[in-house]
């Protein structure tokens, strides 16, 4: 709560008690919805907490303090007052009903002021906004908290800000030296908003993405996954060579959070964001150097079925340049995890399973191809030319099998295959 030293003591107001659902609204109550927005007289605040006052109380030597506050101090031992140090005559308290009276009024007057200013959404939206014209620092962070609050809250207060150019006086507050709890504040409103393509133009400045990904590297879970979903909505569009999508900064941080086992909703966000950067062909060489495909491989067990999907369709895009196969092809888990997701997730998670693994065994069938055998592979492939599978799909696993099958003679590779009498 902010103090005013130079406000004197308030007028009386001649206003009902705050009514909330139809009861009383506490003192406390009120102070606690009013903190960090209203400045409060200092005669209202305690000389010990310097917080506002409740149960003002007041000593011999004229000086008033919170209850709880000064019977806190004289229990301690000290038998002065503790503005004055004053040495107490007499160690009883009055209470003082005419501040309390004082106190009780003005926060029933302004919380009701804020009560009515509440429901007027786009008028309290255009306050906010004209605030933030004028604030800076901590402040400036506590009006776009407020900002966001009303955003959730209200379809509304979303349609108002971009009408009265809310958009671009939060995209003004983002660049190379603003403050990261200024830029959390601000991308966490801008992802709730109906962004222009001219809107979006601005926020693709270098100077802006770069806050972005710094903000993403270095921000809480919450903060990580607005950034992503702010970042995607960037790119999804942009032109391939747009550099927006070209940071590598950007890139280790998302296969850092892909391995975040304990927040599923950041492993998504991540997943999704890689699977937009990756349909840019100019990147994915980059998104291949820092290497993405054995971190992705390695998290493929541990994914669930729609991070799983991402998952497939990156690697499977990743692995249709050289360099891309060749890392799924160096990597030793890449046969044994995808292996396992045939015929175990979905239809389209095979169909991506298995163009990785056509991918990896057509760059070195002798060596790959048995590695494959030996993973379970071919038994899996039968089992999907004997599914009900689109007749591509039965195709290519036709394809594969006849590769594995090229280094065994006809006995030895059934026996590999594990099968049945029936089934041979």
């Amino acid at each position: 709560m902010r103090m005013n030293q130079g406000e004197g003591a308030a007028q009386v107001l001649d206003l009902e008690t705050a009514l909330k659902d139809g009861k009383k609204l506490s003192l406390g109550k009120m102070i606690e919805e009013l903190d960090s927005i209203e400045v409060v007289p200092w005669v209202f605040i305690c000389p010990i907490s310097l917080e506002p006052m409740q149960d003002p109380v007041t000593l011999c030597t004229g000086q008033t303090y919170e209850r709880s506050n000064i019977l806190k101090w004289l229990s301690l031992g000290h038998f002065t007052c503790p503005t004055t140090m004053q040495e107490l005559w007499d160690d009883s308290i009055t209470p003082n009903r005419t501040l309390h009276h004082l106190i009780h009024t003005w926060f029933s007057h302004k919380y009701m002021a804020l009560k009515k200013r509440s429901e007027d959404v786009e008028g309290r939206v255009l306050e906010i906004l004209d605030r933030l014209k004028k604030v800076k620092g901590q402040t400036r962070v506590h009006a776009l908290k407020e900002l966001r609050q009303v955003v959730n809250a209200h379809d509304s207060a979303k349609k108002a800000v971009v009408k009265n150019d809310g958009v671009k006086l939060i995209s003004s507050l983002l660049g190379a030296f603003t403050m990261h709890t200024v830029a959390s504040e601000a991308i966490r409103i801008l992802v709730h908003l109906d962004l222009s393509s001219d809107a979006k133009a601005n926020l693709a400045q270098p100077t802006k993405v770069s806050l972005m990904v710094d903000t993403l590297n270095q921000g809480s879970i919450s903060t990580k996954i607005n950034c992503m979903k702010l970042l995607e909505i960037l790119i999804e569009g942009k032109d391939s060579d747009s550099g927006i999508v070209s940071s590598l900064s950007l890139f280790v941080g998302l296969l850092r959070l892909v391995k975040d086992k304990n927040h599923p909703e950041a492993v998504l966000s991540s997943l999704r964001l890689l699977k937009t950067i990756t349909s840019h062909e100019s990147v994915r060489t980059s998104i291949v150097s820092v290497g993405s495909i054995p971190q992705l491989v390695d998290a493929l067990p541990n994914l669930n079925p729609e991070c799983l999907e991402s998952a497939l369709v990156i690697l499977d895009v990743l692995s249709t340049l050289p360099e891309g196969s060749l890392a799924l092809k160096d990597c030793p888990r890449t046969i044994p995890n995808t292996v396992k997701l045939l015929m175990k997730v979905s239809e389209k998670c095979t169909q991506l399973a298995l163009s990785i693994l056509w991918a990896v065994c057509k760059l070195a069938p002798e060596r790959c191809a048995s590695v494959a055998v030996e993973a379970g592979l071919a038994a899996q492939l039968l089992l999907v030319l004997q599914s009900g599978c689109n007749p591509a799909l039965k195709q290519r696993s036709a394809e594969l099998l006849k590769l594995c099958s090229l280094n065994y003679t006809a006995t030895i590779f059934i026996s590999k295959c594990k099968l049945t009498k029936t089934i041979q």
